[in-house]
């Protein structure tokens, strides 16, 4: 080991000290160890192996699932002075060959390449090569949930990396990721055959997200109040990113923002290439922007100042759920995870499962029992009545105190026990022959003598009136949570009738309770337009003149230079010269995230920014 972490640490990245467990991390791979590393978003992963590739002799090898994360991160560590590369599909033949070439002469610390580019004969051979003259320094692999086969964001390429235990076992290999609940990180840990790594859990808690989820009431319109009344007057050109379903849903979403006067683009895997290409780095370099996209969009985006992540759709598990809003506030900065969901999204999810598409027959009855479970502890996140970051963590198995900054800490949520309407419902859907849906239910359970009621004779069941002592919302609520607990389904080809399960025998037996959620009594908020300038996100204290120099003259520099702002500072960065007011290269050196390379490159200019500033 050549260089000191710490050394490493202030010279080259420009912090003053490590996080958590990340100098043990470092210094154990450092010194030939194997890794999984489990860190949140925003929690200093990629030092745990940009720093020991810098500690040990020849090129670590970075396995990176996308070109968006390649490309920034080797963005920034040149901008740090480090020489990295990368190869990919992105490349012509020319840089193809240079970037070869550099590998090959030993000219770079790191190279990043995809899983399905490592995995050619002709690679294998130039990795053979480096291990033959001592010039591989280790492996990394981000992103390590990608071979999960039963995970939400599974990749068939990242199953062939077990060859690196198998063919380069002296080589030091660490396994990152930032969403693995215990049945992933056994099943990283299995096929990468890391059966004898060191095991590194942080804490999964993101303190500055605050979490709100909503029951869908015109969720478009929820969506355009959340931005305009909640992120609008506090995070002034806040970026965010705004999840759908399906990729009509998407183009809609963001056309119908962009007519209410939010900067909104669309992102999904039907759109051509280079608009996909030119929307995601429009986002990247650009502040103020709304990227409305499925879940093709997001993972590798290094993006630090995303202000809010919402979904207009239930995600399919809270691991999926997790890794998206932690792309909110990567910058420790206050940022907002708020999501709308209804029965329907439940529904659909199940249908999905049900459907098995791309499922292997004899995996069906696994994908099926794992993807049901997963989707329950995500509705049980949307349903429960206590603190949401609680139970979040729980899932991982951690344990926290009420976080006090969720909607339900904030604003508790009524509890209800309502066996006895669940067991009249049930009763009415019996009765009824199980052939209709919600409205025509409620209308009988309330006494309501429609025509569709007298028609079918309805009136003259004993459900008939039992239920007029609750309003059609508080049945709505009743029926939309007994599906979400699978109580009864949804029978789509009978007009989406509503019909029992197995489950709610012991329900109409009274042997168990159920409890249900109710809102808080919503409250009229007055409509807060959006201010460019007034600049609430910055905390109290910061020149807010000079910050918005310091910001201006990033965003010409990062243009000049094609890459995206914060690859040359974060916003906290220059939230600490525009406090600190430094008048000389040693007072500069004493801020976060300026190292010896961008103390050289951009030093004097900074300064100058300052004494103009008065």
């Amino acid at each position: 080991m050549s260089r000191d972490a710490r050394d490493i640490l202030t010279h080259v990245f420009g912090y003053g000290a490590f996080r958590g467990e990340q100098q043990t991390i470092i210094e154990h791979v450092a010194a030939g160890g194997d890794a999984l590393v489990l860190m949140p978003t925003g929690g200093g992963k990629s030092l745990c192996y940009q720093i020991p590739a810098l500690m040990r002799p020849g090129t670590a090898i970075v396995v990176s699932p996308l070109i968006a994360l390649m490309h920034d991160q080797v963005s920034a560590l040149k901008e740090a002075g480090v020489a990295a590369d990368y190869l990919n599909s992105s490349l012509d033949l020319d840089a193809m060959r240079a970037t070869e070439r550099a590998l090959f002469e030993g000219g770079l610390d790191l190279l990043y390449v995809a899983p399905e580019r490592l995995m050619t004969p002709r690679f294998l051979d130039r990795l053979d090569h480096l291990r033959d003259t001592e010039r591989l320094a280790l492996f990394a692999i981000d992103e390590a949930h990608c071979v999960s086969q039963w995970g939400h964001d599974f990749r068939p390429e990242y199953l062939q990396l077990s060859i690196l235990s198998e063919r380069y076992p002296a080589i030091p290999r660490v396994a990152l990721t930032a969403t693995a609940d215990r049945q992933t990180r056994d099943e990283i840990v299995q096929r990468l055959h890391l059966d004898a790594a060191r095991c590194f859990i942080s804490s999964f808690d993101r303190p500055n997200i605050h979490y709100t989820i909503v029951e869908k009431d015109d969720p478009r319109r929820q969506l355009l109040n959340f931005i305009r009344d909640e992120i609008y007057p506090k995070f002034s050109r806040a970026a965010g990113i705004v999840y759908c379903l399906s990729r009509r849903k998407v183009e809609e979403t963001a056309a119908w923002l962009q007519e209410h006067g939010i900067a909104a683009l669309p992102y999904h895997a039907g759109m051509p290439a280079e608009i996909r290409a030119a929307h995601q780095n429009r986002f990247l370099r650009e502040d103020g922007l709304v990227m409305v996209a499925t879940i093709a969009f997001g993972m590798g985006i290094d993006k630090p100042d995303v202000r809010f992540v919402a979904h207009l759709d239930l995600p399919r598990s809270i691991e999926g759920y997790y890794q998206e809003t932690g792309r909110a506030g990567r910058d420790g900065l206050p940022a907002r995870a708020w999501m709308a969901w209804g029965a329907r999204d439940v529904v659909n999810q199940r249908r999905m499962i049900d459907a098995g598409d791309g499922v292997d027959d004899r995996d069906y009855e696994t994908y099926r029992r794992l993807a049901r479970n997963r989707l329950d502890a995500l509705v049980g996140l949307a349903e429960i009545t206590g603190c949401r970051r609680q139970h979040l963590l729980a899932y991982f198995g951690e344990e926290a105190a009420p976080c006090g900054n969720c909607d339900n800490c904030l604003a508790p949520p009524q509890a209800w026990d309502a066996t006895d309407a669940a067991r009249k419902a049930l009763s009415c859907i019996y009765r009824t022959g199980q052939c209709f849906g919600a409205g025509h239910l409620i209308d009988v359970l309330r006494g309501e003598l429609t025509d569709k009621v007298r028609n079918r004779g309805h009136e003259r069941l004993s459900t008939f009136g039992i239920g007029n002592d609750l309003d059609e919302k508080h049945w709505r609520a009743v029926f939309r949570q007994l599906i979400a607990h699978d109580f009864i389904c949804v029978d789509h080809e009978r007009y989406n009738a509503l019909a029992l399960t197995e489950a709610a025998r012991p329900l109409l037996r009274g042997e168990v309770d159920f409890l249900i959620r109710l809102p808080p009594g919503q409250r009229r908020k007055s409509r807060t337009r959006h201010r460019a300038a007034a600049n609430h996100d910055i905390p109290g204290g910061v020149p807010t003149a000079l910050f918005d120099r310091l910001r201006a003259w990033r965003a010409s520099t990062a243009q000049a230079r094609n890459i995206p702002a914060y690859v040359i500072f974060h916003d906290a960065t220059l939230r600490d010269i525009a406090i600190a007011r430094p008048g000389t290269p040693g007072d500069l050196r004493k801020i976060s995230g300026i190292g010896d390379r961008k103390l050289e490159a951009y030093g004097e200019e900074i300064l100058e920014i300052v004494a103009a500033s008065g």
